[in-house]
């Protein structure tokens, strides 16, 4: 993501040099991987900050309108959303509302360009954890990320298990059978998601939306890639496959048929 140096605002379009980033760095205070919404109306700036979460090892998932936002949120289990005011069907404001009528509780942070204090109640009353006006400073976004984390119930991820496999978001370890397995950040995020969903098909534009903010068709040959990287790697260390490809569908990820 194009950020600017620490303590200096940038556009949402991110028009500034990228800063160099320590692949290490985490946004909890227990170094856990976080899966994230962002719902806003503007494409590109979304495409931009989504890059930034994910090099920081977020999952992240895009939505561009308010329906669509809501229905991933209903059907999804995530840690935080980042919820624009301005979107093409409705304002956020009235998904925020929505949201917290249908009980969700994930910590929303509400990013507009409306800064008056009215806007801002109003933000804050219709159950938003938090408001940032444009333009934002990144850093401080990854502040306030963790600031509600801390304040929410999902202080630690669980760890992923799958037979012999396990993923821990907290300490980015991936084991299988008692031994680490060292895999390229691209892999922990194709990993990650299919061990969200154990057992479930994971299609491969699903994959390529995660990973790289992209579902080109383009892509599919680049994930097949990795994914080939990556059975090659857990097959050595545990000898039986767990990652199926599915063919014409996606990828699996669970125990050895019997």
């Amino acid at each position: 993501m194009e950020i600017s140096p620490a303590n200096k605002s940038i556009d949402y379009l991110a028009r500034c040099p990228p800063r160099e980033r320590n692949g290490s760095i985490n946004l909890r205070s227990d170094g856990g991987t976080l899966r994230l919404l962002i719902i806003d109306g503007d494409q590109k700036a979304a495409h931009v900050l989504a890059k930034g979460l994910r090099d920081e090892r977020f999952v992240v998932d895009l939505a561009h309108t308010g329906a669509g936002g809501a229905e991933l949120a209903t059907v999804n289990t995530y840690d935080l959303i980042i919820l624009g005011w301005v979107l093409p069907d409705k304002s956020g404001i009235t998904v925020c509302g929505d949201l917290r009528t249908r009980g969700i509780s994930t910590p929303i942070v509400m990013l507009t360009a409306r800064d008056s204090l009215e806007d801002r109640v109003t933000g804050l009353n219709t159950g938003a954890d938090d408001y940032l006006t444009k333009p934002i400073a990144f850093d401080e976004l990854l502040a306030r990320i963790r600031a509600l984390l801390r304040r929410s119930n999902v202080t630690r991820p669980m760890v992923l298990r799958v037979a012999d496999l396990t993923l821990d978001p907290a300490s980015h370890q991936v084991m299988r059978g008692g031994r680490t397995i060292h895999v390229t950040r691209t892999e922990y995020a194709i990993l990650a998601v299919l061990m969200r969903h154990p057992g479930a098909v994971v299609g491969r534009t699903q994959l390529t939306h995660s990973v790289w903010e992209s579902n080109a068709d383009a892509l599919f040959n680049v994930l097949a890639v990795h994914v080939s990287n990556l059975r090659r790697k857990l097959e050595v260390a545990g000898g039986t496959p767990l990652i199926r490809t599915i063919r014409g569908s996606g990828y699996l990820v669970g125990p050895p048929e019997q």
